[in-house]
């Protein structure tokens, strides 16, 4: 059963432009539609996410989704929305960045070769990599006039005053290469919609443009708004830099936390775009926030729902018990629990002192795990009133000056962590 694809993200806020007649040709029956994602990294990233939902959302409206991974055009670097040239990639590792992708993709989209609109992954450099440089300007180069190219915004951006290195040749090429991927789509799998981010609608209507003068026919595209937060910094980016899907790059641990610290007004606009919930659902998970905000439900719920999805079931229950680590009630037994990134993550920039293993053969006191050894106190006296006043803990457990930290409290076989009151930590990092 096909469903209006155009209306569902019109509702979910994932709308920017749409070519005239769009939302009509895609009602006449199953139709086909890629995005392209450029193959720079062996993961995706939270940037990333919006087209992908896009592709999901279309194939759920019952059509053909495409998956076009730029083998080609990521060697030549899309200027769309950047000041300066990227980096060039070899053929090995955009081949070993596709398949990384693919399983990735898997996550959201049935490749499913039995079913009609089962998506398919494609790479835009087994199309290119025979196509020499004379057969492409004179086949396809002559179709497109320098004035209209010159025209688009990406070009004209580059070219301003504000620009000072300009723009090379190769990547002002760049929208006459994506524009062909249409073309050959079209003319080979009858795909006749693009998608893709809002600074991309230069770049797709190139392709429509090829379309109608060299396949004789019709293209259709369709944009996203770029998504932004609401403090104006930039969203899918972290004092550590890009949140991504490879659980290797960022911890379920921080995916999760990412989007359960996003504010009211980010969360209640994210919620519609990356999760599958339904609209009255959402309604009322907003309405439910209205009432009491600092319960934080959309951001809990947003941060559940998109956890699962690219990651797991396990790895979100993992995440919550990591966070409430830090912020609820726990057990030594929950920490030792975490594996070794997920207890660096949660605990990232808290003080830290190494001693030898052999150290805690015999047992470490606490006076030397508190004063004399780490310098997490600062004086023998001062350990000696903390543990007195019951305020010192090992692990999230309350010991006393008798205690004797030995191989046993060793979390992932080398951590210990200490705490004064509730909200001082300290580790150990036995060698």
């Amino acid at each position: 059963m096909r469903t209006n694809f155009v209306e569902e993200l019109r509702w979910r806020g994932m709308l920017h432009d749409v070519m005239p007649g769009t939302e009509e040709h895609l009602m006449t029956g199953l139709q086909s539609a890629y995005v392209g994602i450029d193959p720079t990294a062996d993961s995706l990233h939270i940037g990333h996410l919006v087209s992908v939902m896009m592709l999901r959302h279309f194939q759920l409206a019952g059509h053909k989704p495409f998956a076009l991974l730029g083998g080609a055009t990521g060697m030549i670097g899309d200027p769309s929305g950047k000041s300066e040239e990227r980096n060039l990639l070899d053929e090995d590792t955009l081949r070993a960045n596709q398949e990384a992708l693919k399983v990735q993709l898997s996550r959201f989209l049935d490749f499913d070769g039995k079913a009609d609109n089962a998506a398919i992954l494609v790479n835009n450099y087994d199309w290119m990599k025979n196509f020499s440089f004379l057969d492409f300007i004179r086949d396809v180069g002559k179709h497109i006039t320098v004035n209209y190219m010159m025209a688009k915004d990406s070009v004209k951006k580059r070219l301003s005053a504000e620009s000072k290195d300009g723009m090379s040749f190769t990547e002002f090429t760049y929208q006459l290469v994506q524009g062909y991927d249409f073309l050959h789509l079209y003319q080979h799998h009858n795909c006749t919609l693009q998608m893709g981010g809002s600074d991309q609608w230069g770049n797709i209507t190139t392709g429509t443009e090829l379309i109608r003068r060299i396949g004789g026919g019709k293209g259709y595209a369709l944009t996203c708004p770029l998504i932004t937060k609401a403090d104006g910094t930039k969203f899918g980016k972290t004092e550590g830099g890009n949140v991504w899907l490879d659980s290797n790059r960022t911890s379920p641990y921080k995916f999760y936390q990412y989007w359960l610290n996003t504010s009211d007004e980010d969360a209640t606009k994210y919620i519609k775009i990356f999760t599958f919930l339904g609209r009255d659902e959402i309604d009322s998970l907003i309405a439910e926030h209205l009432e009491a905000p600092h319960l934080r439900v959309v951001q809990k719920r947003l941060a559940d729902e998109i956890t699962v999805m690219v990651h797991s079931q396990d790895d979100l229950e993992n995440a919550k018990k990591a966070s409430n680590i830090l912020f609820g009630k726990s057990t030594s037994e929950d920490l030792k629990g975490l594996d070794e990134k997920t207890f660096l993550d949660v605990f990232e920039g808290v003080p830290q002192a190494n001693i030898v293993r052999s150290e805690l053969d015999g047992g470490l006191d606490m006076i030397g795990a508190l004063a004399a050894k780490t310098g997490f106190l600062s004086s023998n006296g001062e350990a000696r009133r903390e543990l007195k006043q019951n305020s010192i803990s090992v692990n999230k457990e309350k010991v006393k000056e008798d205690y004797l930290i030995t191989a046993n409290d060793l979390i992932n076989d080398t951590f210990v962590l200490l705490q004064r009151g509730k909200k001082n930590y300290f580790v150990l990092v036995v060698d």
